[in-house]
């Protein structure tokens, strides 16, 4: 983890999933300028921290046990806070990402994601937030506001691709007691090691979670669950 300075950016990681949220703070902390100033659970959570300490940018799951995150930005904004926030979420809904942004969001991040997706989001608020002055003509405005809102594209590992991902996301998320990779491979249409891959990459993500499943005979195969929302 980074060295902490008096001038990095005080990140509040706010995410219901345990497994998740701390997946999320460790990718924080390795983000050069950043440094994680708690972690919590829920929009109380997020309030009882915001009043004792200092926050620049709240990492914001939207679905919380105790209510959406929106209403969330909507309450803290009524009581004076004023934190940027990332959205951090697998919903897709446009309306939604609207009026996120009439609240002040600044970034959504669509879950899962990958270290360098956390990271090119991160690295582009930083640019943005450290931009000052006046601004010498509409050409500068616009550099702002495109170092914000035009992120670069988005990297997956070697051999991976986004609509594959979505494809193997979306069978784990219906499946109410998991998925094994030969399981998924049927479902996708891909091949077992394929699909392990993948599964493998929503672990290491944060997104999933494995255990052995132990039959009659043979050796243990491994069961995957969908761990975020």
């Amino acid at each position: 983890m980074c060295p902490v300075t008096p001038s990095d950016i005080r990140v509040l990681v706010v995410e219901d999933d345990p497994v998740a949220a701390d997946a999320h703070a460790l990718y924080v902390g390795r983000v050069p300028g950043f440094t994680v100033s708690g972690t919590v659970h829920s929009g109380a959570g997020a309030r009882r921290h915001l009043e004792a300490h200092a926050v620049d940018l709240l990492l914001l799951d939207l679905y919380l046990p105790d209510g959406h995150g929106l209403q969330l930005v909507r309450t803290l904004r009524a009581a004076g806070h004023t934190a940027d926030v990332i959205a951090v979420t697998s919903a897709r809904d446009l309306a939604m990402v609207r009026e996120g942004v009439s609240l002040g969001v600044v970034q959504y991040v669509l879950k899962p994601f990958t270290f360098a997706t956390l990271r090119d989001r991160l690295t582009r608020y930083a640019e943005f937030r450290a931009t000052t002055g006046e601004a010498s003509g509409q050409d500068e405005v616009d550099r702002a506001i495109a170092a914000l809102r035009a992120p670069r594209p988005a990297s997956l590992p070697k051999g991976l691709t986004a609509a594959t991902l979505r494809a193997v996301t979306d069978v784990l998320r219906t499946s109410g007691s998991g998925l094994t990779a030969a399981e998924a491979a049927a479902d996708v249409g891909i091949s077992r090691i394929t699909a392990r891959r993948y599964l493998e990459h929503l672990v290491e993500s944060g997104r999933a979670a494995r255990a052995p499943q132990y039959g009659q005979v043979g050796r243990p195969e491994l069961r995957y669950r969908w761990s975020g929302h």
